[in-house]
């Protein structure tokens, strides 16, 4: 199937802008069954490798041995929202592991969470790394250093063996060569990763695989991995986001991660697949409209679903005075044999 699609922001009778989107959806081979043109074009991964960064801590025993539970394992694959319940999850896990939060390179940003916002204009002593939506997998991440006896220092740079380890991760479980990965640095100061949008969904495509069985280590370790993430959706990111109320309105049948500059990876168990959407422009407000629309076509939602998204599916366009005014939609067509469906 291959499939267009774009975002209009609709101002009255006035289309005032359009986000073009790339989708694929992958088997655990590598195979695409359906996609937008240019599959193997090359984007960053941002913080939808995170199950990925995790995998070799579980995968090498790590969290039992460290007694982790499924929602520090969850905060760990997380793109958190710095409310208080994230915060007391990830100090938790650095205290039991003697772990100072200054020891996290990720460095501070506002938190989205409107509580923990006012807590900071309150009191800006608190302000600190905790408060970085990826100070979950920073916390992972030292764990996974003082388990295998590497330096705490420097963990975030290319060179440690930590990142060395998890390029080869990600590079195994996308399906691609090592030295193809492109690297630069993430907005947490760790390494990101580019590589084709088909081997992003085919890498989730494999974590979708093994929930429905397979024996190996690292099967187990993703299986866990994702069970943990769709049982504790709202640690995953936040009340409201896109990526927690995908898994939420399926009940955890579908486990969703989305990462900067417009990008949501998704991985099916019961469609054997991986889906991974692109806003080209790295919109985030398009992300929403683009990946329910899609979803339905594809047929990962079903209608129920898709209502449920009302929110994420057609978003309000608000003057300053707070009228609506407008909304975002998307329009996608799919091309299938013997024909076009809108």
């Amino acid at each position: 199937m291959h499939l267009q699609a774009e975002v209009l922001v609709v101002r009255g009778a006035i289309v005032e802008s359009r986000h073009r989107v790339r989708v694929v959806a992958a088997r655990p081979e590598g195979d695409a069954h359906a996609a937008s043109a240019h599959p193997e074009r090359v984007t960053s991964f941002r913080s939808a490798a995170k199950p990925f960064q995790l995998l070799p801590f579980v995968e090498r025993g790590h969290a039992d041995a460290l007694h982790v539970s499924e929602r520090e394992l969850a905060v760990m694959a997380a793109s958190h929202s710095g409310s208080r319940a994230h915060l007391a999850i990830v100090r938790e896990l650095l205290d039991r592991l003697g772990i100072e939060p200054r020891f996290l390179a990720c460095g501070f940003h506002d938190p989205m969470d409107l509580e923990s916002l006012e807590d900071l204009r309150r009191d800006p002593s608190l302000r600190g790394p905790l408060y970085n939506n990826c100070s979950g997998k920073h916390a992972g991440m030292l764990a996974m250093c003082r388990a295998e006896g590497w330096p705490l220092e420097g963990y975030e740079h290319p060179d440690h063996p930590l990142q060395r380890l998890l390029l080869r991760t990600v590079a195994e479980c996308c399906g691609v060569a090592p030295e193809s990965i492109l690297t630069g640095v993430d907005g947490c100061s760790v390494p990101v990763f580019g590589l084709p949008l088909q081997a992003m969904a085919t890498g989730y495509a494999r974590i979708a695989q093994p929930r429905a069985g397979g024996g190996s280590p690292r099967a187990t370790a993703l299986r866990r991995i994702g069970r943990a993430m769709t049982a504790h959706p709202v640690v995953v990111e936040g009340q409201g986001r896109l990526a927690t109320d995908l898994m939420q309105v399926t009940g955890g049948r579908v486990l969703a991660k989305s990462g900067a500059e417009g990008l949501l990876l998704l991985a099916d168990p019961g469609r054997n697949e991986g889906i991974a959407i692109k806003c080209e422009d790295g919109a985030m407000r398009a992300l929403g409209p683009a990946a329910v629309e899609l979803l339905e076509v594809l047929g990962t939602l079903g209608r129920t679903e898709t209502e449920g998204l009302a929110v994420h599916r057609r978003p309000p366009v608000a003057n300053a005075a707070g009228q609506v005014v407008g909304h975002l939609e998307a329009r996608v067509r799919a091309e299938v044999a013997g024909g076009t469906e809108p």
